[in-house]
């Protein structure tokens, strides 16, 4: 099982690169940060909670503006996105983003992606809410294409380029993990199709076991090796049981969730995930 955390990196909590050093210290595989680009003031779409919008939605740096300052401080630990939200972003400008990071980290980059749910939120990037998934599929196939090719094009309905050249290439070949959050059916599909791996939220996917097996069976009708596939169990709990019952299942990592909190808020229940790996 490997060991992850997340966090939202805002501008009142712990530093990023404070973060990453401590995380990698106490042994943990990765660090993820989610985004958000903007929060509209009008709010008409609901947080999917329930509630109110918590207060670091509005207030988080960009993640690879982060994960660069984290990669700068660490030399081990993998500096992910969970999620960056593809469908706000251009896709030329993405991947040279994530190139960048995995180049100067030496091979450290994942990329962790959604569609996300605020809808005026990507309206403002130019985003049907839709027609968001296929948006973020050729996004994501564009992305590949830039990423493995010296002279790479992509012609699709949403996304359509030329060929170009787009350097530094990534360290990892033939790219980054590119893992997907979601649930359901489609989502599964969606995985098999474009993504290295499944990231469902753990109070929200149902049964993750089903959903492996699901998972798995899609992969095979598909032609894919199942184990090519990983699966990610975002904001898993800090219970020893559950963790060893996700490992027995075929889960192969478990994100542990921190609050975007100063340093000394953080730092207990940092080694309180510390104890509960060792």
């Amino acid at each position: 099982m490997k060991y992850a955390l997340t966090m939202f990196p805002t501008d009142d909590a712990i530093r990023p690169d404070d973060l990453a050093r401590a995380a990698e210290e106490r042994g943990f595989e990765s660090l993820f940060f989610p985004e958000h680009t903007h929060i509209p003031c009008s709010r008409k779409t609901p947080y999917p909670a329930g509630g109110d919008l918590p207060r670091e939605y509005y207030r988080t740096h960009d993640p690879f503006v982060a994960l660069g300052l984290a990669a700068g401080v660490t030399k081990r630990i993998k500096l992910a996105t969970g999620i960056c939200l593809v469908i706000e972003r251009d896709p030329i400008v993405l991947a040279k983003e994530v190139a960048s990071l995995d180049y100067l980290s030496n091979g450290r980059a994942i990329l962790g992606i959604g569609a996300g749910w605020n809808v005026e939120e990507m309206g403002n990037h130019g985003t049907e809410f839709k027609s968001r998934w296929q948006l973020l599929r050729e996004r994501v196939e564009a992305m590949k294409a830039i990423w493995q090719n010296e002279q790479a094009e992509y012609h699709g309905k949403f996304v359509s380029f030329d060929p170009v050249f787009s350097f530094p290439k990534p360290v990892q070949k033939p790219h980054p993990p590119v893992l997907l959050g979601g649930h359901g059916p489609k989502a599964l599909e969606r995985v098999v199709r474009y993504c290295d791996g499944w990231m469902p939220i753990s109070m929200r996917a149902g049964d993750i076991k089903a959903g492996i097996a699901d998972l798995r069976r899609l992969a095979e009708k598909a032609g894919r090796d199942p184990r090519s596939i990983s699966v990610s169990v975002f904001w898993a709990p800090a219970d020893r049981q559950a963790i060893d019952g996700y490992e027995a299942i075929g889960v192969e990592r478990a994100i542990f969730p921190l609050p975007p909190a100063p340093r000394d808020q953080v730092m207990p229940i940092l080694d309180k995930y510390a104890k509960l790996i060792g």
